[in-house]
């Protein structure tokens, strides 16, 4: 607790008023002790403390004279530095502890002059646990070895609140060299706060206070801005107070809204006279962050908050610090407007850092991705959310649980349902059974069909948004396409071997004639009837002949519509009418009396599709019908198809193959696409399938075909394409080892979800590496571990986990972990002994578990949980002197119940043997376990009721 010696604590007062007026003389057989004021020890440092405070050390001597020669675990600390806790009793009288302790920048001195230190064991020189705090980020190595090399023993590193903690045998100098600090970014001012100064204020400098207002307290400017500049913030005050006006001072009045006030301070009163402690910065450990709503500030329009500090043990008050605006001023040069976004860190101390929280949550300042947001308080921080959760949520905004089902769960069992095989290795002695799909092409169409089957039903679903519909039918088409791709066809028909890649490209003709029909109808719609022509051309590139036909009959032009049954046929009729066409050319013949949208049909029908097109803009896969049923061979397969294609695309003369969210024009202010970024996973697939026989393998094609990029605008949607990936991979379409992003980005999906099950799932079919041959087995026990408060609520998803083949001791050691860290140590313990953490069971047994159970009477089970642990003894450290004190209290004490003439004590002198041998081995386990016991498990009181047994 913080004590300060200058304050008018009244009941402090009389405390030291009392021991000034009497003497305690303690009488003994070595004469008598007499102790005055004199004999305390000296502390007048305000930001250092002691413990037990001055006003214990009073009290305690007032009733036990001569307590303060012998102080049990005297401590020392200060302030945002540090603190230093000396072992067993401490002679802490006439001390004079401004100048024996002190406490600097990552850096503890006991005794500065060596002239005056005492020999080790005495005084203060003796051994000490010391705990630093870092203004920094360190690593547990660098500090074990910074400990190791002057001498002291490392004992643990808090992350969190920046504490190191080492032990010492003796003193002079501790903590971070020069060197070793090199990384730190901004200086601590390095302040004496022993020196004090009288400041005393005339009435005409005093003119702007009132003797009762209270003055500025040190400890409520340390998150100010001079603070952390490494200036004296109190001293900056005082001299803007003489120097400005009362006018001035409230121009200012902003500025001074940087120093927040919290309630639980108390104010120091002042007057003319005012004697004040220099001031000091404060370094306090970084703190969570405790809350945030969002919009709560007026001037703020993204939901942004305020960093708050909390005070653990104290009733929590929350005060809005209001943030300052800067003005906002047009640049002469751009003749833009500036937003003056202050350094975030610098304003808010070192609480605050840009950084991914838990739950997807980036802190940041300022605006992310968005540079037409209008400028805000840039005293604020922003907190956004990263959304992995879109694909399950509706038109509203809103998650719809049957979607999650949809989504994930029910193509996730299919998958399950689907042959695979399993490759067993092992891990740190634990058998792993990772996963892979296999199947042939001749069930390839059933497994496709089983999953269109599941997206039908996610279109069934009310409140979808139209791109999300759009983007599901998408991904039956691409479901469709993989079986027409790649699925067997010997099976299907009865034909010729020669004939299988016609009936191939007949069904792609199929397809992408559906794919194309809702463009061309949209495109008809927006004419009007009496464009005719332009309605005929538009039905035949959607190869809608039949309806081209009717369309130019019903309109008195039936030798068109002859023409328009022979589109697409034999390359004969497609020679002739080329052949007029260069003839009219050759002629000279006035075009001008046929319209240029006849000219267009002919051209078509010629097979000549660039000078058809002309300038009209098409999509990619109209384009690629196009190639394939007006200007290749009838005859040409698939594989000479998508390669004129390709060709066409890298001399410039084919429409680029988009991601479908482009090509409808879903999300076109929100993604940027480039040429030759990526392309959509159906042209993916053909190429795919045009390289299949070759051993062609394109590592980065395969990434970027497997990204989500090809089949969604969402980046971080993995949910469909890591099935469409296995399936693809399962009937040997290729072989990579190299898509672990896909599958993470599927894992963190689930996990998002809360579906632990499925994510481990997932990670058992993750490609094996011999460069990373232990890839599965860390992520396994990371999810294990990061998300044991979810998978262990559920029974259903723990089975579940155990049916994959997860190790027992995998999820027992997470368990524990999990359970010692919310302070339950009897399933801690239990789950530690599950996993055959022998040593870290019997720790947890002898300092957290064993004295409630002893003091509870709970005899028996001290005995199962001891007797768990005896077969194993070779493998704990100590094991005589903690739960083998307990297997032998149980059997001493069964042996002096029975009768004489059933035990092997044959004598009184056997059992007094038994007896004293057994309380020296407690002796023993007292002195070693006694500075690892809490406050409450005292070996004295098991001493007590052993004896008494």
């Amino acid at each position: 607790m913080a004590v300060y010696l200058d304050s008018s604590d009244s009941y402090h007062n009389h405390l030291v008023s009392q021991f000034k007026k009497r003497k305690v003389i303690s009488d003994g057989d070595n004469g008598s002790l007499v102790c005055s004021l004199t004999c305390l020890p000296t502390l007048q440092a305000s930001d250092y403390f002691m413990e037990p405070s001055l006003s214990q050390l009073i009290t305690r001597e007032l009733t036990d004279p001569g307590y303060c020669a012998r102080v049990q675990n005297f401590t020392v600390g200060r302030y945002g530095y540090g603190n230093v806790r000396f072992f067993g009793e401490t002679d802490v009288r006439w001390l004079d502890l401004d100048q024996i302790v002190k406490f600097r920048r990552h850096e503890i001195v006991v005794y500065e002059d060596e002239t005056v230190k005492p020999s080790v064991g005495k005084g203060l020189n003796k051994a000490a646990e010391v705990t630093l705090i870092l203004q920094k980020d360190s690593s547990i190595e660098k500090l074990k070895l910074s400990a190791e090399n002057q001498g002291a023993e490392f004992i643990s590193f808090d992350t969190i609140r920046k504490e190191w903690k080492f032990s010492v045998q003796h003193f002079s100098r501790f903590g971070l060299s020069d060197d070793e600090e090199d990384d730190v970014m901004m200086d601590d001012a390095d302040v004496d706060v022993r020196e004090r100064e009288q400041v005393t204020m005339n009435d005409n400098d005093g003119s702007d206070l009132d003797e009762g207002s209270p003055l500025t307290d040190s400890r409520l400017l340390s998150h100010s801005l001079p603070s952390h500049l490494g200036l004296d913030p109190v001293r900056m005050k005082e001299m803007r107070m003489m120097m400005f006006s009362p006018e001035e001072e409230e121009d200012d009045a902003e500025l001074d809204n940087l120093n927040g006030t919290f309630s639980h301070h108390r104010p120091l009163h002042g007057s003319k006279t005012v004697q004040r402690s220099s001031p000091l910065t404060i370094r306090k450990t970084p703190l969570a962050l405790l809350e945030y709503n969002p919009g709560s500030f007026a001037s703020s329009d993204n939901g942004s908050i305020l960093l708050s500090q909390q005070n653990k043990g104290v009733p929590l008050t929350i005060t809005k610090v209001q943030g300052f605006k800067l003005e906002i001023k047009e640049t002469p040069v751009t003749k833009s407007y500036s937003k003056n976004i202050v350094d975030a860190g610098l304003l808010m101390g070192r609480s605050f850092g840009i950084a991914w929280g838990p739950n997807n949550l980036l802190i940041h300042c300022g605006s992310v991705g968005d540079s037409n947001k209008s400028p805000h308080l840039s005293s604020t921080i922003s907190l956004e959310k990263v959304a992995t959760d879109n694909v399950v949520r509706d038109e509203n905004n809103k998650i719809r649980e049957e979607l999650i089902g949809l989504c994930f769960d029910s193509p996730l069992s299919y998958h399950k349902e689907i042959n695979f095989e399993t490759n067993e290795f092992i891990v740190d002695s634990y058998k792993l059974k990772a996963r892979k799909l296999v199947f042939n092409r001749l069930d390839l169409s059933h497994v496709c069909r089983q999953y269109i089957g599941i997206i039908e039903k996610q279109l069934e679903v009310p409140g979808l948004s139209s791109s999300a519909r759009v983007m599901l039918m998408h991904q039956v088409f691409v479901w469709e396409l993989i079986n027409v791709l790649f699925s067997s066809k010997e099976s299907s028909i009865e034909a010729d071997v020669a004939a299988l890649p016609l009936i191939r490209r007949a069904e792609f003709s199929v397809l992408l004639q559906e794919s194309v029909c809702h463009r061309v109808q949209d495109e008809i719609s927006s004419l009007n009837d009496s464009k005719d022509l332009q309605q005929l051309f538009l039905l035949l590139t959607g190869r809608q002949i039949d309806a081209a036909v009717e369309l130019s009959a019903s309109r008195g032009d039936v030798r068109l519509a002859c023409l328009l049954t022979q589109a697409g046929g034999s390359t004969v009729n497609r020679m002739d009418i080329d052949r007029q066409l260069d003839l009219w050319k050759t002629n000279s013949l006035d075009f001008g009396f046929i319209e240029n949208d006849r000219i267009r049909l002919f051209e078509l029908l010629a097979g000549n599709i660039h000078g058809a097109l002309g300038e009209m803009d098409i999509d990619w896969k109209r384009f690629l019908g196009l190639l394939m049923w007006y200007h290749l061979q009838p005859a040409s397969d698939l594989t000479s198809i998508f390669q004129t294609y390709q060709h066409l695309l890298e001399d410039g003369r084919a429409p680029y193959p988009v991601p479908v969210y482009i090509d409808e024009k879903l999300v076109m202010d929100k993604i940027s696409w480039s040429p030759g970024n990526r392309f959509d996973l159906a042209y993916y697939l053909m190429i795919l399938h045009s390289n299949e026989g070759r051993d062609v393998t394109n590592i980065h094609m395969l990434k970027t075909m497997f990204s989500a990029f090809a089949s969604t605008h969402d980046p971080l949607d993995h949910h469909m394409i890591w099935h469409q990936r296995a399936v693809l991979e399962a009937v040997g379409t290729f072989s990579c080892d190299d898509l672990h992003v896909l599958d993470m980005g599927f894992v963190s999906q689930l996990l998002n979800l809360g579906h632990c099950h499925w994510a481990l799932y997932v990670v058992l079919h993750m490609s094996h590496r011999d460069d990373y041959p232990y890839l599965q087995a860390s992520v396994i026990r990371e999810i294990l571990f990061q998300y044991c408060e979810t998978w262990s609520a559920q029974e259903n998803q723990r089975q579940f986990i155990v049916d994959l083949g997860v190790p027992s001791a995998w999820l027992h050691e997470a368990l524990a972990v999990y359970h010692a860290y919310n302070g339950n140590s009897f399933k801690a313990l239990e789950h530690y002994l599950g996993c055959g953490f022998w040593q870290k069971a019997h720790s947890t047994f002898i300092t957290s578990v064993a004295h409630s159970l002893f003091m509870s009477g709970k005899q028996s089970e001290i005995l199962r949980l001891a007797t768990s642990m005896e077969d194993h003894k070779s493998e704990i450290e100590n094991w005589d002197l903690g739960a083998g004190i307990f297997i032998t209290f149980y059997s001493l004490k069964s042996s002096l119940k029975e009768d004489d003439s059933m035990t092997e004590l044959v004598s009184l002198q056997d059992k007094n043997d038994a007896c004293r041998k057994f309380f020296s081995r407690l002796k023993g386990s007292l002195a070693f376990w006694e500075g690892r016991l809490p406050i409450d498990a005292s070996f004295s009181n098991y001493h007590h009721q052993v004896s008494l047994i």
